[in-house]
């Protein structure tokens, strides 16, 4: 549960009112809460067809990738990673929150009920997903996916 609680309060050290991000997750029935982005971390919003195979690749190499979320009806995945990434940002398909953006964050230690939730939920340690590893994991993810069809066809002697 301590982990729980410092993963609290670095989420809600985001906020510009900390104590009101702590009050609104206490009294949102949903247990989420509106956070800024841009300040301690950005978030790379990936189509959940690329995201999932691209955290399965991201956790073969790390042994804690940085936080990461599934959004409401597993359309996208948000990947945490250091603050100004957005604005860098350039890729196809691939939406960003930055400086000036807000994101639905669950409550790091309640389950969301039906919608947003946690793959990996933060740790309180700030560890954030290095985006050069991120680009890297997602290329990865994208060629194992086109090489797929493939196989399959081989598989089936065509």
């Amino acid at each position: 549960m301590a982990g729980a609680k410092t993963a609290v309060a670095w989420l809600a050290s985001a906020a510009p009112d900390p104590e009101a991000c702590l009050r609104e997750w206490e009294r949102n029935p949903l247990g989420v809460a509106l956070l800024p982005a841009g300040t301690a971390w950005d978030v790379l919003i990936l189509p959940s067809r690329l995201g999932y195979p691209t955290l399965d690749v991201l956790t073969r190499v790390l042994d804690q990738p940085g936080p990461v979320l599934a959004d409401f009806g597993d359309a996208r995945t948000g990947f945490f990673v250091p603050p100004g990434t957005a604005a860098r940002w350039l890729g196809t398909g691939i939406r960003t929150a930055g400086r000036g953006t807000w994101i639905v964050v669950p409550h790091p230690a309640w389950p969301a009920p039906g919608g947003i939730r946690w793959l990996v939920p933060p740790d309180g340690s700030g560890t954030l997903t290095d985006p050069a590893l991120l680009e890297l994991a997602m290329h990865e993810a994208a060629a194992q996916q086109a090489a797929e069809p493939e196989q399959t066809a081989e598989e089936d002697g065509r």
